[in-house]
Order: C-alpha cells, then structure tokens, then sequence
C-alpha cells in the first residue's frame, strides 16, 4: 500500500514511479479523490460538530424559558441525526475507493533498479562456479531432469495426470527422499548457521492475509480457492510475513527472521505452453521460505544478507548459479528491488530461477498495519518486510539432477546431502 501524504507532497515522484513499473501516470486520479474524500469528511465534522452544539444549546435556552428556540434547535438535532448517517457512508466510501485504487498499484522500485521492461533489463551482479566444469558437460548431451527422472524409474507425470492433471509430478523412492532431504538440509542450515526461526504455519489463509503481502486483490487468479473461504498459500511468504500484522514490535526485536517448509500451490495462469514437461512449472511444489522483519535503517543491509543465506545453499550443494537485480519492469508487485538466483541447468543449457529475495519496504506492512516503536518515541512506524526463497525445493532436486547426471545414469549425491540419505555417495542407475 502506498502512504498516501507522501503522493499528495510529491505526486510526480509517484508518476515517474509507475512509468518506470510500465504504468500511466495515477496521482491525479488519486488526488482527485482525496481531494472529494477530504471535503466529505469536512462536511461530517461540520454536521457533527453542529449537532453537539445545539445539543448543549438546547439545555441553555430551556433553562432560560426560551421554549420556542429550544424547539428549533432541536429540531435541527433530529434533521442533523437523520441525514448525517448518509454523510458518514458517502465518506467511508470515498475512502474506500481511495484504498481499493492504491491496492491496485506495485510497489515504486528503489532508486537503484535498473529501469527496463523485463528481464531482458535485468543485471547479472555475480556469478558463482563454472557451468562447463560440471560433471554433466562431459557427456555429449546432457539430459533434462524429467528424462533423468522418467530413466530411474523414480519421476511419474502420466500417474500424477491421471490423479491431478497437468502440471503435477510424482516423486518416488530416493527421489522422494531427496526432496525431503534438500528440505531437511535447507532448514538446517538456516535455523543453525543464519538465525532463521522455523515455522510451521498453515497451508491455507483468509483475505486479509493474502491481502496483506499483495496478491489480493491483483492477482487472486493466481490463487487457489477453496471451501470456507480460504486460500491456498502460494507461498509461506504469506503466513510468515502475517506472524506481525496488525503488531506494535519493540525496536530491540528486529530484525524478526522466520524461515518454513511449506508445500505452495499456484494456478500458473498465464503459463499456457510454458515449461509443459517436468517440475519447473507446476500448481503444487514445496520450498523453504525465509521471511525477515527490520528496522528501516537495516532492510538493505538484510537483504544483502538473505540473498547471501540463498546463495550459500547453491554452494555448499556445488550448483553453479548467477545472480541478477530485477529491472523495474520485471519486479513482483509488491518488491521495491530484486535479487534472482539462477541456477544452471545443463539439460536446458542455460540459467533457470531457483530464488527471488526481495525487500518490500513498507509496502506490505501499510496494508497489514505491521509497525514498530523506538524506545521512549511515542509514535510508531511502519516495519520493513522482505522474502526470499531459501530454496525453491523441487527446483533445486532438478539442478542436482542434471548438474550431477553420470554417464551411466547414476546421480551422485553432494557431499552436504549424505547425511540425509543414508550416507549414500549417488542414486544409482536401475
């Protein structure tokens, strides 16, 4: 949500702020509204303040015998409490449309977005590991994942149609394990190297919850609804950035860092023809989520800091990656600047999304009313959020795939991974 005093005190920053996201200009539309809403409520006050006024008005003048003037007075009370229900609705809903129009806008992009339409704007920062190093390079056509999957008998798409449709994946045996074990892995790691609280939050949420981190009113054809007036989570962003809504945070607290292993459910609208075979686009996957709260003054230095928690699960599993800054075009609605990760995948021959960490600013925490207190201020301020994956699970079983494919079919297994399998050393060819 956006504040809406700093569009009133600067509404061309907030015009070049949509132009960089794609957009057309929207303050004065805005302002125009604010502007009648504002009017409105001066007639309530007025009405309202005249009310009183007559009222003890009314006391003066019978004390006085002024039995006539009494009457008038209070019939101007009856006809003042007749029509001022009718004024106090026309104000609330002009202050309703103030707020469902400002939902509808992104986040403004941090000065030091790269301005672009897409991804074809975006910045590579870094890069970490050398794709031509990887096992799979020597042999002479790297498979994708599924081919990988399907050949182990371990990955069934055609059983998981015949349950769900399109767009699902079965995993078994020591795939099955893998998965949970890349979970296991990753939620160590964050929870006893990098402070992460973990979290088992629900898999379903209200409105309000998916309102307040931005997906409604948007993007719900992206949601899953369900009976009882629930959503799915497409995300654990969403119950773990909620744990604040509506919360005053004492300032020594943050930053607030929460991190989940979630399954995510997404209707992929719009991804007709996009990644049809395989588990990169799917409606249901499972990721591990880190969340933190901060302190205005720190979400930059927290963002450097969880993207560098992301990145660290790539290297301690060997996965070369790359990491770019999203341009302004290309951003998620409610992030005010990007990081992707990207992985190498050598069965597609290029570079795939396996993390986006993003800081929000105070975008999601005006719409949930999430603020915090300095100590001896009397005020309150609206707390920072920021989200990234720490990683996307099934996506990360697909780079280790293809990254660790032997010749003879066999996956080797990372070091870092033994423990969770067994101590195995590979998942062997059948």
């Amino acid at each position: 949500m956006h504040d809406l005093k700093a569009i009133r005190d600067d509404p061309e920053a907030f015009d070049r702020a949509l132009r960089r996201r794609g957009l057309p200009p929207q303050a004065a539309a805005v302002l125009e509204l604010d502007r009648e809403h504002r009017r409105l409520q001066q007639v309530v006050e007025e009405m309202q303040a005249r009310r009183n006024s007559l009222s003890r008005e009314i006391g003066r003048l019978r004390g006085k015998g002024e039995a006539d003037a009494a009457a008038a007075a209070m019939a101007e009370v009856a006809g003042l409490k007749e029509s001022l229900p009718a004024a106090e609705q026309a104000e609330r809903e002009k202050g309703a449309a103030i707020d469902s129009l400002l939902a509808t806008f992104p986040n403004r992009p941090a000065e030091d977005v790269p301005d672009g339409a897409d991804e074809t704007a975006n910045v590579e920062i870094r890069r970490h590991g050398d794709p031509r190093q990887m096992p799979a390079a020597r042999l002479d056509a790297p498979r994708q994942h599924f081919e990988l999957g399907e050949a182990l008998g371990l990955m069934d798409f055609q059983a998981a149609a015949r349950l769900a449709g399109a767009r699902f994946y079965i995993l078994k045996g020591a795939l099955a394990r893998l998965e949970r074990a890349l979970a296991a892995f990753m939620l160590d790691l964050h929870t006893t190297e990098f402070g992460y609280a973990e979290v088992a939050p629900p898999f379903m949420v209200r409105d309000q919850a998916v309102y307040g981190t931005g997906q409604l009113p948007k993007f719900a054809e992206d949601l899953f609804r369900v009976a009882g007036g629930y959503w799915l989570i497409p995300t654990a962003e969403v119950p773990l950035t909620n744990l604040v809504a509506e919360e005053i945070i004492d300032a020594g607290s943050l930053p607030l860092r929460f991190t989940a292993y979630t399954p995510c459910f997404r209707s992929e609208a719009g991804a007709a023809g996009k990644d049809t075979r395989g588990m990169i686009r799917v409606h249901q996957f499972t990721k591990v989520e880190l969340v933190s709260i901060a302190h205005p003054n720190r979400s930059a230095e927290e963002h450097e800091r969880m993207t560098d928690c992301a990145e660290t699960v790539l290297k301690r599993l060997g996965l070369p990656f790359r990491t770019v800054v999203l341009s302004a075009g290309d951003m998620g609605f409610a992030a005010a600047k990007t990081y992707d990760i990207e992985v190498w995948l050598p069965g597609q021959g290029r570079y795939r999304e396996i993390s986006s960490c993003s800081n929000c600013g105070d975008f999601q925490a005006r719409r949930m009313k999430a603020r915090f207190r300095e100590p001896g201020a009397k005020g309150t301020r609206f707390v920072h959020t920021l989200n990234g994956s720490g990683l996307a699970v099934g996506r990360t079983l697909v780079a280790l795939l293809e990254n660790y494919q032997q010749p003879d079919g066999s996956i080797a297994l990372p070091e870092a991974l033994r423990p969770y399998m067994g101590g195995a050393a590979a998942i062997p060819a059948p």
